[in-house]
């Protein structure tokens, strides 16, 4: 009898127990941790961004139209050049030749003109005393005519060879800095299709530009004149300033993504920008200062159903809930009451968000705002009860199965 009492007292223990365990561990389990941030003023910017190459405002390609040996070169790279300064000779002797050659000619074909001219004056003073035939004066004033354009034509050979020969003096276009050097004394250059590159000079460093590539989904938005900012990995934390100075209409098809190329303006006063950095480009698009911001995430946070605050108009459940708290937002603002004018009066369609708070029972109660401008990051509150320094859930932390905090996503579900 008494070992029977003694099992029933350890059975009732082992129960007690087992019950307490499992409700305590069910307690814990249910325990909710809320993310929370806070309702702030500050600024809100839309920008397009893109990624562009620096170059100096005007750049030009030297080059030369005749053929030859470099004989001396005198700049290099990083010179600084002035406007038809000689930065480059090209060995003259074969084009001094052909002045020479061109000079002979021209002196053969006046002596055969002056030839022809005399032969001509004496046929043509037979012809008047009828000592020579018409055909003998016809023959005479042909043979001179010809000589003349001959005359004519060798003249223009020998303007021809000193105009060349000229060309071997490589004179600076403009005044500027020698970015690129693409010869050397000794290298054989030759003008045949296209001029050969001699050098690459930039006319003034202190102007330069961006040339970025903007997705078709945002060149609508870009305009003239829009500020822009933008950052170099030559310089990772400094920010450079310009602006738009052309938006050009020509595509650029890359792996059929189409995109148009947006001049740039920038100052570079102290020299630290470069030609052919990589920009990493942000237009301004729009902006508002001072304006009441929340974290996008508040506005996309969707809690579970079990966690909303049931009021006590709402006897069918937590979503008649928020239907009746939105009815009533709407209906005392309408009429004017402490929300004021109703925010979304003639709004056709238009819905508004929510962010939602946690009350004195640990549950969450909505309260319904109109978002503005947005740069990802931030959302404008242009119309809605909150003040800033406010505190609204952006995320929920349940306990893991073994204890731990598992944040979970918009729906309350369990991330790992």
């Amino acid at each position: 009898m008494k070992n029977r009492i003694v099992l029933l007292v350890v059975l009732a223990i082992v129960v007690i127990g087992a019950g307490g365990f499992f409700i305590f561990s069910n307690g814990s389990a249910g325990d909710v941790n809320y993310r929370f941030e806070k309702v702030s003023r500050g600024d809100v910017q839309v920008v397009v961004t893109a990624t562009g190459t620096l170059n100096a405002d005007t750049t030009v390609q030297v080059g030369t139209q005749v053929s030859g040996t470099i004989q001396k070169l005198y700049v290099d790279f990083n010179s600084k050049v002035k406007k038809n300064q000689v930065v480059a000779l090209i060995d003259p002797t074969f084009l001094q030749s052909s002045v020479e050659d061109a000079e002979a000619n021209l002196q053969r074909a006046k002596a055969q003109t002056n030839v022809s001219k005399r032969t001509f004056e004496r046929t043509k003073a037979l012809m008047a005393k009828n000592l020579a035939s018409q055909a003998d004066y016809d023959n005479a004033i042909t043979t001179y005519e010809s000589n003349v354009a001959a005359q004519k034509q060798a003249q223009s050979e020998l303007d021809r060879a000193n105009i060349n020969l000229k060309y071997a003096t490589v004179r600076s276009p403009i005044e500027g800095v020698v970015i690129s050097r693409n010869v050397d004394v000794g290298q054989t250059v030759a003008a045949s299709f296209a001029a050969p590159v001699l050098f690459t000079i930039a006319n003034d460093l202190t102007k330069m530009q961006v040339q970025a590539d903007v997705d078709e989904a945002d060149i609508g938005r870009v305009q003239v004149g829009q500020d822009v900012s933008f950052t170099v990995d030559a310089y990772p934390e400094q920010t450079f300033h310009g602006s738009v100075a052309q938006i050009r209409l020509a595509p650029v098809t890359v792996q059929n993504v189409v995109n148009y190329t947006v001049i740039i303006d920038v100052p570079n006063p102290d020299m630290k920008l470069m030609p052919g950095m990589t920009a990493t480009v942000s237009i301004l698009i729009s902006k508002k200062e001072g304006v009441l911001k929340v974290p996008t995430i508040a506005l996309r946070f969707q809690p579970p159903q079990d966690l909303i605050e049931v009021r006590k108009d709402s006897a069918a459940g937590p979503e008649d809930s928020v239907r009746a708290e939105r009815r009533r937002q709407f209906m005392q603002g309408a009429a004017g009451g402490q929300g004021g004018q109703n925010p979304w009066a003639g709004r056709a369609g238009f819905s508004p968000s929510r962010l939602w708070v946690l009350t004195k029972d640990k549950k969450l109660s909505p309260i319904f705002v109109r978002p503005g401008m947005s740069d990802g990051t931030f959302t404008e509150i242009v119309h809605g009860k909150v003040d800033d320094g406010q505190e609204v859930v952006v995320g929920i932390l349940s306990q893991r199965p073994n204890g731990g905090n598992t944040p979970l996503g918009p729906g309350g579900r369990m991330r790992f």
